[in-house]
């Protein structure tokens, strides 16, 4: 196979591997080594996938997971790494760029990979077991684009299986299993959310993928009825725009019974208060199209926890440390499948516990801010805020799950800083929609920093109208104010950098909130992305990516 420029070759990376690496990688010992490290990690892989045989099994071990389970899932990891660093070509390269040492379960001797320090690197053929691609039962996923140019990833057929079987077996663990018809809103095609979910729930329900198209998904609910439990999977501010076209139709909220999963992007609760209060229940999935679907999920009890997060202070300190505004979203996840660390510098490292996946994700560093808790020591903190324990038993008893949390805080450069303080997307979208009887006006927004007559910067926030809303001078005025008044006020209240700001300067209270028709200024031409765009920067500077992968 034909070696990209500058990569070491196979004998030189050899001799760059360190003493005690070359002995485990002599000739005498070659054979018993590979074999071993195979049959160890394909046997561990083997096992761990037998609690997916059936999504009653999935909900048994998510129900009585330990955090020793973690231990072995760390092991598990080490290994993928060292039996990529002989099998995978690609994998081969990077440990020797960046002269790797070998040192015996210590996950952290690997070096992470990227997309700018591995991905872009290397082929998708050097990047697979072997350096072969298989073409059967692959199929190819391209990432949306959010984060800059769209990307090509490969999963292979046992991968996808597990996939499925690991989404259909969390969807049964916190919705009706009953007259289950799930609505799949994602965008189709080539997009890995999409496909993956209509796949997932045909081993659970009955399944229509209607893509984002409002007039399909009310017809089709139209035509079957209030007979079922309906799941609409979709982007966040998607359910919010079915919710406001439902509303507008005098839709019979009360005699269905409608559900939501939405995933790609984070939801703060502000929205999810909103569709709640026509939605029988609305969770969030996390995953990435460089990785997986399905690395996380949220359950009653982190939606019951990050509601304690946004108005306790103190729970809020003990939880994430002090001085820190951002509300993160909540998940539990499975080590098992998706091993989670966090760098120093907080960013969240994965590698997929699996000996199955085509192209293997290895300390893979997707630019994820990110902290992480095991279940006993959310047990311990909440035992430290006695008025919190009433609470996190009920909210505990609904879904039963004792998996470790993932608090996700998305990317770091998506936001502006003013006044001393960064503003992120999601605390804009609190001020949008929390308690704002003007939100079902607003189709979408973005945030800019702009400079203003007298040089000084300020945000800016862009309001998108709903299409079919009509807006005049008075109108925009009144959304425009309830939008400025809604921001501000979340801000104080989370922001003490903000607040600070205030005190000092009455001044910062002024953010100007732009509304403008359907499809007009910023919003012309609609969006060009998948997911919807919510900070862009000055047209001198790089795009951001958004808020969240």
């Amino acid at each position: 196979m034909e070696r990209h420029m500058g990569e070491p070759s196979p004998d030189r990376a050899a001799q760059r591997l360190g003493p005690a690496m070359r002995v485990w990688k002599s000739k005498p010992l070659g054979m018993a080594r590979r074999g071993i490290l195979r049959g160890s990690a394909i046997g561990l892989t083997e096992i761990y996938g037998l609690y997916k045989v059936h999504p009653a099994l999935w909900r048994f071990t998510a129900r009585h997971y330990h955090p020793a389970m973690g231990r072995f899932a760390r092991l598990h990891a080490w290994m993928t790494c060292q039996f990529a660093g002989l099998d995978v070509p690609a994998y081969k390269s990077h440990l020797a760029a960046n002269e790797f040492s070998f040192r015996w379960f210590d996950l952290t001797s690997y070096p992470p990979t990227s997309k700018d320090s591995y991905v872009k690197k290397f082929s998708e053929e050097q990047r697979c077991w072997d350096g072969h691609l298989d073409r059967v039962g692959t199929v190819v996923d391209e990432s949306s684009g959010s984060s800059g140019t769209p990307f090509n990833w490969v999963r292979g057929k046992r991968e996808l299986n597990v996939i499925h079987r690991n989404v259909a077996g969390f969807a049964t663990q916190v919705f009706p299993r009953q007259r289950l018809f799930v609505i799949n809103a994602y965008s189709m095609g080539a997009w890995a959310t999409g496909t993956n979910t209509g796949i997932a729930m045909a081993k659970i329900a009955m399944v229509k993928n209607t893509g984002p198209d409002l007039d399909k998904i009310i017809d089709t609910i139209e035509h079957f009825g209030p007979h079922y439990n309906y799941l609409v999977t979709a982007y966040p501010p998607f359910l919010k725009d079915l919710r406001d076209r439902l509303d507008a139709q005098g839709f019979d909220w009360d005699a269905h019974a409608m559900y939501g999963l939405v995933g790609g992007e984070g939801m703060t609760e502000a929205l999810r208060d909103y569709c709640e209060q026509r939605f029988r229940r609305v969770l969030s999935g996390y995953g990435a199209s460089d990785l997986t679907i399905g690395m996380g999920a949220e359950s009653r009890l982190t939606v019951w926890l990050r509601d304690q997060i946004v108005a306790d202070e103190a729970l809020k300190a003990d939880l994430l440390g002090p001085d820190d505004p951002r509300i993160p979203m909540v998940f539990q996840y499975n080590p098992l499948e998706t091993y989670l660390e966090v760098t120093d510098e907080g960013e969240l490292l994965c590698t997929l516990n699996s000996s199955i996946v085509l192209s293997p994700k290895l300390r893979y560093n997707i630019g994820d801010e990110a902290k992480l808790l095991d279940f006993p020591d959310l047990e311990k903190l909440i035992a430290r805020h006695p008025r919190h324990e009433a609470g996190f038993r009920a909210a505990q008893a609904v879904d039963r799950m004792k998996l470790p949390l993932l608090f996700l805080y998305g990317r770091a450069d998506s936001t502006v800083s003013f006044m001393g303080a960064n503003i992120y997307p999601q605390d804009i979208e609190y001020g949008l929609y929390e308690d704002n009887p003007r939100a079902g006006d607003i189709e979408a927004f973005m945030l800019t920093l702009e400079e203003d007559a007298e040089l000084d910067s300020r945000p800016v926030v862009n309001i998108c109208a709903r299409k079919g809303v009509h807006l005049d001078d008075a109108g925009r005025g009144a959304l425009a104010s309830a939008c400025e008044q809604g921001i501000v006020a979340h801000l104080t209240a989370v922001s003490r950098d903000f607040k600070q700001s205030l005190e000092e300067d009455p001044s910062a209270a002024r953010i100007d909130v732009r509304v403008h028709d359907f499809g007009t200024g910023p919003f012309e031409g609609g969006q060009s992305k998948i997911k919807k765009v919510y900070f862009r920067k000055p047209a001198t500077e790089t795009a951001a990516p958004d808020a969240t992968s």
